[in-house]
């Protein structure tokens, strides 16, 4: 006979385990995984403003570049003389040229628009160079991702190198993300003002207004404001590379690597349209690989380089009436 234990009642035997058979919920980790996926590429904001944007062709297919009708007419073409780091570009509109900007080692690239070099101009002083910015004449701007700093500098015809010391200079300081930070610039004529385009952490447009293409005003302090979108989530791409503005229209181009996309923004940040950089669309036979650099020219044709050295050109071949 079982002795009870002392103080009473035995023990109640525990209920058995219920072991739940591991494949049971491995349906559920791509479906996790997808969401975060979603969320982080902010997916179901480009969604919407894909769909946003779509709805209203007939509003903006006069008034702006309208992205959706332009198809790839260079695409991947390697840069001859290059081999690595290529980076931001920018128009030349006096030259008729773009110069591109690699930043391991500093140099600059001067290209024809079919994407052929034309000489390379080394840069002392820079540690980390991301993109570049023709002013005026031969006035460029360069920004320093390591320092945060906006270096003016003077490109002539026959110039094979320069230098940012003594060089005018403007320190951004805004955040200290290391190699998560200014990825873009670009000069607004039209307005006289700066755009520098942090990459992520958060990814965001600065306006630096006071300048008078020269540089920074000697003993005046700038303004350094922030580029709101029409409406935070219509920043849809997770992250920012490079950055220009139409001068004819006004309108904001924003590229991102990471979303492969090139999205155009009115001037006060409403999203107009949307060219995703993606094997299929608009031309392309494969997905543009790390778009990090974009300039328009003033005949409204793209230029997309992406490294380690390809040269991309879009033309808009469908406009309608």
């Amino acid at each position: 006979m079982n002795q009870l234990p002392p103080g009473g009642a035995a023990n109640p035997p525990r209920p058995a385990r219920r072991l739940v058979p591991r494949g049971r919920w491995l349906w559920a980790t791509p479906l996790v995984v997808g969401i975060l996926v979603a969320a982080y590429f902010k997916l179901p904001a480009l969604g919407y403003h894909w769909f946003r944007t779509s709805s209203n062709s007939a509003q903006w297919q006069q008034g702006a570049l309208w992205l959706p009708d332009y198809r790839v007419t260079v695409e991947a073409l390697p840069i001859d003389g290059l081999t690595r780091n290529l980076s931001g570009l920018t128009f030349n509109t006096e030259t008729g040229t773009l110069f591109a900007i690699i930043n391991r080692p500093p140099q600059i690239a001067e290209l024809t628009t079919a994407g052929r070099l034309l000489r390379i101009v080394d840069i002392e002083g820079a540690r980390d160079p991301e993109d570049l910015a023709h002013v005026q004449g031969n006035t460029y701007v360069v920004v320093d991702e390591l320092s945060q700093s906006l270096y003016w500098v003077q490109i002539g015809p026959a110039s094979r190198r320069i230098s940012t010391a003594g060089a005018p200079m403007l320190r951004l300081g805004v955040g200290d993300a290391h190699n998560m930070g200014f990825e873009g610039v670009c000069w607004d004529r039209r307005h006289a003002r700066m755009f520098v385009v942090k990459e992520k952490l958060p990814l965001s447009v600065l306006v630096v207004r006071g300048l008078d293409g020269t540089g920074p005003p000697a003993g005046a302090a700038v303004d350094i404001g922030e580029w709101k979108s029409w409406h935070e989530a219509s920043l849809f791409m997770s992250d920012l590379s490079a950055i220009t503005v139409h001068e004819p229209t006004g309108h904001v181009l924003l590229l991102s690597d990471e979303s492969a996309l090139l999205v155009e923004y009115t001037a006060d940040g409403q999203p107009v349209s949307i060219l995703p950089l993606w094997r299929g669309f608009h031309g392309l036979q494969r997905k543009v690989p790390q778009p990090e650099g974009v300039a328009v020219g003033p005949d409204g044709t793209i230029y997309l380089v992406s490294e380690p050295n390809l040269f991309y050109r879009f033309e808009r071949v469908s406009v309608q009436k």
